[in-house]
């Protein structure tokens, strides 16, 4: 445990940056569940809807530092791939 109190404060801070991204990088998760569940359905229209709806999160992820912009374009290239496959 820290004993001066600027080190506590940042230990404080850390935390709470730790819990938030724990936040933001399910809600990625989740949106890139949804389009999978989608694909697998094999309902394409859901499935470009739901792409469409991950793909400002996945680029909001990115800039926020959370992934990397590498990561995000495999993401997305991935996704679009395994929709267009649908026919």
């Amino acid at each position: 445990m820290a004993n001066i109190k600027s080190a506590e404060k940042r230990a404080r801070q850390g935390e709470e940056r730790r819990k938030h991204n724990m936040a933001l990088r399910s809600r990625l998760r989740t949106r890139i569940k949804n389009v999978i569940k989608a694909i697998e359905s094999g309902d394409k229209e859901a499935a470009q809807a739901s792409y469409q709806e991950a793909v400002p999160v996945i680029d909001s992820m990115t800039n926020k530092g959370i992934i990397h912009r590498n990561k995000a374009a495999r993401h997305k290239s991935r996704l679009n791939k395994r929709i267009n496959a649908l026919g």
